[in-house]
């Protein structure tokens, strides 16, 4: 059975890895991941690119020999890649001897067929980029249209490939395969690249002797860099060496790169290499977006560009959190924002949002609420009777087909979208159900059924986010003590726990990141801080005089100037020393507000977690045991007790009430 063959781009050497190159390497691999859990052998390959002149360039600034440099640099990279979990099949090298023979053996071919040809080039050239441009594609200023340098004139003897000559069958190609490139918008970004007219491309470069030489021709110089390193994909099957043994993994099932090196040299030169070699394309091409800082481009020069493991490591060391763990809330926050058809703000801010959000309050509470009640009802075993109920038997089931799809379509933001709406169905389950309340009735069968769906949620997420976060998924696995993560076809089974099945002591897998509150500038309580709902004296308490009371009536204009909000409530603990007080942590639509709630006698923390509430979030904050109070959460007074307001159905947090 053929393999199924998933590529990056390869790398250049002249700077360490940053988030742009971490992110298509973890999208690579969190799709290997998925394709091997599915039952797919898979050949998942990445590399580095070592024989651009500029790699040369920077080697020679820093007075170290080219090719120690590479290997250096070449380390590092795989360094970086093996803390970031990744696990690939093959590390390629452009500097290795068999990629060396193999694009001396492609250009002979080539050129004895004639579509390598002799020439002479004069235009303008960007090194950084390694591409010409067009003089039509010059302004004044002879820099480069895409990355802003100064451009070289070049005035050479060069040799070109006829990509003009594969413009009608490319053309053809694209829209007869809808699937070859994606997502949409690379698909016609590059028809348009292709209805400008495709101009026969330069592949040798004279002036170095660093690459590849020209076969047969060394005086004619090197072979452009691009053109050399293509090849690397067809050099990891074992093209030349291997007979047609190469075929069990060509062609590539999914090859992956950025937005910017799609058009002009994935989606038009290299598939008209591979025309020209008789070879069958990939099968899909898939470009993302960039990461973006302060709404531009990371570049060296401006200072915003981000090394992974230090965005991990800082996170590890403010929320407390074992490294490993850090390193996979930094993939998960890369696919679940990663930029598809368009680019995506990179900033620690959202990273610290989507870890204390997706992964402490929803992910790792679940697990941890779920593993918390199991031991304190029944002892850490699972109870006799326990069983799953058939709607969310069902809705597991829809959820992981609908992450499954997403997956396979390369599309993690909406995969694991889909995979937390299983989260939010237990939590709204727990808090109708309130087995809390069950155990204090007496009823233990029916709260051992109602905890039961939590392990097995907690299960089937352990296999949907394994790919994303391979460590945490062990960690899900080890908690609920399964001897490991279950394949993706095991992971939707019902009866997954048998009657005195052990679970392991909870531990928080994701510690609660204290986001810095910027202190109030008059630090005082409100009068009564022990009130029935909030920070404040609840504004409920008004009406329990009655209706008709319009003594102190308010204009509409003063009206407008309350901003209340729906918030989701991610996480209740106890104030220490009061028995009044929870402390809720709330998500107001991507912003989270901790509030001082005076609920505690009438709600255990349990039944609040997931709820959404109105909050009014322009209260100048307060001081309240200790804690900073940023707003007050609305509640009903009935006959001295609260009770919480809600909408009656899901709404998006940071909703405005009017």
């Amino acid at each position: 059975m053929k393999r199924y063959y998933i590529t990056t781009p390869i790398y250049y050497v002249n700077s360490a890895p940053h988030i742009g190159t971490a992110l298509t390497t973890i999208v690579a691999d969190a799709c290997a991941r998925f394709q091997k859990r599915r039952g797919r052998e898979v050949y998942f390959l990445t590399g580095t690119d070592e024989n651009a002149p500029k790699v040369h360039r920077v080697a020679q600034e820093r007075g170290v020999p080219t090719q120690l440099f590479v290997d250096e640099m070449a380390e590092v990279f795989e360094r970086t890649w093996s803390a970031l979990h990744i696990e690939y099949d093959v590390f390629i090298r452009t500097t290795e001897a068999r990629h060396k023979h193999v694009v001396s053996e492609v250009f002979r071919r080539l050129r004895e067929q004639d579509d390598i040809y002799r020439g002479s080039y004069q235009g303008w050239y960007c090194i950084s980029c390694e591409t010409f441009f067009a003089s039509n594609k010059i302004d004044e200023s002879r820099t480069c249209p895409d990355c802003g340098k100064p451009l070289e004139w070049r005035d050479e003897p060069c040799y070109y490939f006829r990509l003009s000559a594969y413009e009608s069958r490319l053309r053809e190609h694209i829209k007869a395969n809808p699937q070859f490139i994606q997502p949409e918008v690379r698909r016609n970004e590059t028809l348009g690249f292709i209805n400008e007219g495709l101009q026969d491309v330069a592949v040798s470069r004279t002036g170095s002797d660093w690459g590849v030489p020209v076969p047969d021709d060394p005086e004619s110089g090197v072979v452009y860099v691009w053109f050399d390193a293509l090849l690397n994909y067809l050099t990891a099957t074992g093209w030349r060496e291997r007979g047609e043994g190469y075929l069990d993994t060509w062609p590539p099932d999914l090859q992956l790169m950025g937005k910017d090196i799609l058009p002009r040299f994935h989606a038009t030169l290299w598939p008209a290499m591979l025309m020209a070699l008789g070879l069958p394309l990939p099968e899909r091409l898939y470009g993302h977006g960039w990461w973006i800082v302060n709404k531009q481009k990371m570049s060296k020069s401006l200072g915003n560009v981000y090394a992974p493991l230090e965005v991990a490591q800082s996170l590890a060391n403010a929320a407390g959190c074992e490294l490993d763990y850090a390193v996979d809330a930094f993939r998960y926050y890369m696919l679940r924002e990663m930029p598809t058809d368009a680019d995506a703000e990179f900033s620690l801010e959202g990273f610290e949002a989507r870890y204390n959000g997706d992964l402490a309050n929803d992910l790792g509470n679940l697990l941890h609420r779920t593993l918390s009640m199991m031991h304190r009802y029944f002892g850490g075993r699972v109870p006799d009777g326990a069983r799953l109920d058939a709607g969310l038997a069902d809705l597991f089931a829809q959820q992981a087909a609908q992450t499954t799809e997403a997956f396979e379509a390369v599309d993690f933001p909406h995969g694991l979208r889909e995979a937390w709406q299983i989260i939010g169905a237990v939590n709204r389950y727990y808090d109708e159900q309130a087995p809390w309340t069950l155990m204090k009735q007496g009823n233990a069968a029916r709260a051992g059924q109602v905890l039961y769906a939590g392990l097995i949620a907690a299960r089937l997420l352990s296999a949907l986010v394994e790919p994303v976060m391979p460590k945490v998924a062990r960690e899900i696995a080890r908690q609920l003590n399964l001897a490991a993560v279950p394949s993706w076809n095991e992971a939707i089974a019902v009866n997954a726990f048998p009657v005195g099945h052990t679970l392991q002591e909870p531990k928080p897998i994701f510690p609660r990141l204290q986001v810095k509150q910027p202190a109030p500038s008059t630090p005082t309580p409100h009068a009564g801080e022990e009130g029935r709902a909030v920070s404040a004296p609840s504004p409920t308490s008004h009406t329990h005089q009655g209706v008709s009371n319009m003594q102190d009536t308010i204009t509409i204009d003063d009206f407008k100037r309350l901003q209340i909000r729906i918030a989701t409530v991610k996480a209740a603990e106890p104030v220490p020393k009061s028995t009044k007080l929870l402390k809720l942590t709330l998500d107001v639509g991507g912003e989270e507000r901790t509030i001082v709630a005076g609920i505690a006698e009438d709600y255990a923390p349990e039944q609040v977690v997931g709820k959404q509430i109105p909050v009014l979030v322009n209260l100048q904050p307060a001081l309240i045991r200790g804690i900073v109070s940023e707003g007050m959460m609305l509640a009903a007074d009935v006959d001295g007790k609260a009770v919480l307001l809600h909408p009656d159905r899901e709404i998006p947090s940071g909703s405005g009430v009017r």
